[in-house]
């Protein structure tokens, strides 16, 4: 234990000498002092050009360490130390990003991988890295390997590095090390990407330098066995039937497990209460599909890398909307929750006008009314407006309380974020035929495109 005055300096915030902090665990040894002090070196190493506390960082990780720790340990310790400054100094976030580069290289080292072309080839061994990669890197190995510029890794910060190191990097099946570095991986993206070794080297340059980065499904899987290097799918509304309906969890599924954001239609799927003829009974509607949509979406999370992500729209004339913007509260029966899934509303300007006038909104079952779904602007209106002059509708409400339930909903979760039906595709420039409908947006609500049972779009 340190004695009273070696505390007293340690509270009024002096550094620790190397026989104080070599005491906390009784090993001031002379083997102990050359370790401490290759320890010092390589944090002065490591923080050149940064405003920081080295001895700071050293005191620190040592009162958190035990006897016996490995180096692998004491590295994880540094690191996590020097990240627990961030909110003291903003230049500990690149001393931390530079000790995980330094403990991610040796990794790699580790595993007889000492340039670029070697890590493609191990990865390529043990079934991750694709034939073409691997042949387009061995035909060009010199100039790839010598394209690599380690020090273009002091520019990621901590957090940035830590979440490629976890999420993005290849990594040994079992043995679970990584088979390369932050800079390995950038050019092993764009050697997936590109089609010669100049492109191969001025997209390298681009991502390193952070300049550009391409999403993440081109993250995780340019230059792999499995390509996939889209980021959003559309899937247009099952059919109000057993077998699209599974076959859409299908195609989730697999579109999540290759890190595809998904957004899914649900329109044409019938409303609680309606008949289904097969077995002369009652629907539940869409809530308890969607219950099953989103334990799909959470079991499949993206390869094992990050969580599955999907949004569902819907349109607010199907007659199961009040229990659709219900479906992420935190209150309620949890068999009628989907914390998992995003929401959105799929608003036809009718339903604005009625909102805006206090005029009565009416609900259908999409079973009778099929064709609102592929109608918009004139035409749906005048669909809709027939459809309740005919008596249709399952129920009506007042237009003001449903859009405030909207407004609820988005405020307390978040969720049901409104995107708007007419617009969507009366500016599109892939609406020009009379049979080509935009019936979503996708996850982030950037890309509006055809979409069919047949036709799934992509970004």
């Amino acid at each position: 234990m340190l004695n009273s005055a070696k505390i007293q300096h340690e509270q009024e915030g002096e550094s620790l000498t190397k026989d104080d902090i070599l005491a906390l665990h009784g090993t001031a040894s002379p083997e102990s002092s050359v370790e401490m002090d290759v320890l010092r070196s390589r944090l002065l190493h490591k923080s050149e050009g940064l405003d920081v506390d080295t001895e700071a960082v050293v005191s620190k990780a040592l009162r958190g360490s035990h006897p016996g720790i490995s180096t692998a340990e004491l590295d994880e310790l540094l690191i996590r130390t020097a990240a627990s400054l961030i909110a003291q100094e903003p230049d500990y976030t690149f001393l931390a990003s530079r000790l995980l580069s330094d403990k991610m290289a040796r990794d790699v080292r580790q595993q007889s991988i000492n340039a670029f072309s070697q890590s493609v080839a191990a990865g390529y061994k043990l079934g991750l890295i694709a034939q073409e990669t691997h042949a387009f890197v061995s035909r060009h190995a010199d100039r790839l390997d010598a394209t690599i510029d380690d020090s273009l890794s002091d520019r990621v910060t901590f957090f940035g590095l830590r979440t490629l190191c976890d999420r993005y990097v290849l990594r040994h099946p079992t043995g679970r090390k990584p088979l390369e570095t932050i800079q390995y991986l950038f050019l092993r993206v764009a050697c997936g990407i590109a089609k010669t070794v100049q492109e191969a080297q001025d997209l390298y340059r681009l991502f390193a330098s952070l300049d550009y980065l391409p999403s993440s499904p081109t993250l995780f899987n340019a230059g792999t066995t499995v390509p996939q290097m889209s980021s959003c799918f559309l899937l247009d509304s099952p059919q109000d039937s057993l077998d699209s309906i599974y076959n859409r969890y299908k195609e989730a599924a697999l579109l999540s497990k290759y890190a595809g954001g998904i957004g899914i239609a649900y329109h044409r799927v019938r409303s609680s209460g309606a008949l289904i003829k097969g077995t002369n009974g009652m629907s539940n509607g869409i809530v308890p599909w969607l219950k099953t949509l989103d334990s799909s979406v959470a079991a499949v999370n993206q390869g094992g890398r990050r969580k599955g992500a999907c949004c569902v729209y819907l349109e607010p004339w199907h007659a199961d909307i009040e229990a659709f913007l219900e479906l992420r509260d935190n209150t309620g029966d949890e068999a009628r929750r989907t914390h998992n899934l995003n929401l959105a509303n799929w608003v036809p300007d009718l339903f604005m006008r009625r909102v805006e006038e206090d005029a009565k909104w009416s609900l259908f079952d999409p079973a009778v009314v099929p064709q609102l779904v592929d109608l918009y602007g004139e035409k749906f209106e005048q669909a809709y407006e027939q459809a309740e002059r005919q008596g249709l509708a399952v129920r009506s409400v007042r237009a003001r309380d449903l859009y405030g339930r909207m407004m609820r909903t988005l405020a307390q979760t978040g969720n049901g974020w409104m995107t708007f039906k007419d617009a969507s595709n009366l500016k599109a420039n892939q609406t020009g035929p009379e049979d080509q409908t935009i019936h979503l947006s996708n996850l982030c609500t950037e890309i509006l495109e055809v979409t069919s049972n047949d036709e799934t779009a992509v970004c």
